[in-house]
């Protein structure tokens, strides 16, 4: 019998860092779709690359046998899928309206030359709801009637491992170079699958996934907001991940607001999670955070405001989860506030261009923020935006 094989959409950072290095190491032979023709020929050329694990001492791993075919290129893509084991998909969300339509077209074909044959697809996306996403759009590309609960496992995943922009120094002399962290752990939806789980060192399976999405998006995606627009708020001059940690003070704030997350989290999940258990994780992740090794930026952990300042997201969806919950949520409430001022930039010195667009647009207007951006209505929550709007005015120095 040959090599296990994956098949997966997206040569990025989470890609070839986290997701294709797990399974080679575990023996899969690892073939990556993508719209990248030069990372793809490249991955054909050598059919190997390094991650290096930012650590005390860098670490240098070699992932292999890799593979690469475009996007583009459907019927190759489609005779892969029909002998991979496993697929999975990490193309970020806006790259799934083109990868879908390919996806269902393979699975249209395996249904009709095996109908028993089962697919699952470990969705390696920082999504809310990626199960319920793939099952509203891939039917818009499949016959009626297609038995897709049944053939398909879409299997939702908690992406924790972090994966910082490499200099572009070292990006210029190896284009599928990627640095990441030591850890290394997937976080997996055990229920959703239709084949036998992988047996791929790294892979970790929960049965209630929703609570361990959330402990990502409300402790680790919410501690890295915490960090950027408090830390920016402190001083603009601020660039690393570990540099902002040092401000003992500041440390502190962004603890304190992801334990009010943690408090909501537990009331919300009382069967899965303790308050011991993710302060424990909180003072784990800050630790991380604070690795100088790995050269993280408050501009990568704060950019891209609209998404996420948005209704779902780490901020807005944690005093969503707090309300529904009855517990505190000032602290969040006052690093959103704080995360409408950031303006943090680049090696060099850009803004990413959306969030140009956002300071362009809401010059600070914490009401039209809240109302347009993070999805609250006034009439429904009057106490939030009466608090956020002092905040704004402590923030400006009024009060």
């Amino acid at each position: 019998m040959g090599k296990k094989k994956l098949v997966l959409f997206g040569a990025g950072k989470i890609g070839r860092s986290f997701i294709a290095q797990l399974f080679c190491r575990s023996g899969y032979e690892t073939v990556f779709v993508d719209i990248n023709r030069e990372i793809i020929n490249e991955l054909n050329r050598r059919n190997r690359y390094h991650v290096i694990v930012k650590g005390e001492k860098d670490e240098a791993i070699e992932v292999f046998p890799v593979r690469g075919i475009l996007l583009s290129d459907e019927d190759l893509v489609i005779r892969e899928i029909l002998t991979a084991d496993i697929l999975a998909v990490s193309v970020g969300q806006a790259g799934l309206p083109a990868a879908l339509p390919v996806i269902a077209r393979a699975l249209l074909t395996s249904y009709q030359l095996d109908p028993n044959r089962k697919t699952d697809i470990i969705i390696a996306e920082n999504l809310r709801n990626a199960a319920e996403y793939f099952l509203e759009e891939l039917p818009f590309y499949l016959p009626p009637r297609f038995p897709l609960k049944d053939v398909v496992g879409l299997v939702e995943t908690s992406i924790g491992k972090m994966v910082p922009l490499i200099p572009e120094k070292d990006a210029s002399k190896d284009i599928l170079l990627v640095y990441a962290e030591p850890y290394n752990t997937l976080i997996l939806d055990g229920k959703a699958f239709r084949n036998p789980k992988p047996k791929v060192q790294g892979l970790s399976y929960k049965d209630n996934m929703k609570a361990w999405v959330d402990r990502k998006s409300f402790i680790h995606n919410l501690g890295h907001a915490a960090l950027a627009y408090l830390g920016y708020l402190y001083d603009p001059g601020l660039h690393y991940t570990w540099e902002a940690l040092e401000n003992k003070a500041l440390w502190t704030d962004v603890r304190n607001t992801m334990l009010e997350a943690a408090a909501a989290l537990v009331k919300k999940y009382p069967k899965e999670f303790t308050f011991r258990n993710l302060e424990e994780h909180t003072d784990d992740l800050l630790q991380r955070f604070a690795n100088r090794h790995l050269g993280d930026t408050l501009f990568r952990v704060g950019c891209d405001l609209y998404r996420k300042l948005g209704p779902a997201d780490r901020l807005a969806g944690a005093i969503r989860m707090a309300m529904d919950v009855n517990t505190p949520y000032d602290k969040i409430l006052y690093t959103l506030v704080a995360g409408i001022y950031f303006r943090a930039t680049d090696e060099k010195g850009n803004m990413l261009p959306s969030d140009q667009e956002f300071h362009q647009r809401y010059k600070s207007q914490i009401d039209a923020v809240l109302r347009e951006v993070c999805g609250f209505e006034e009439e429904i929550f009057p106490g939030l935006f009466q608090k956020a709007r002092a905040f704004n005015r402590q923030i400006l120095g009024l009060e």
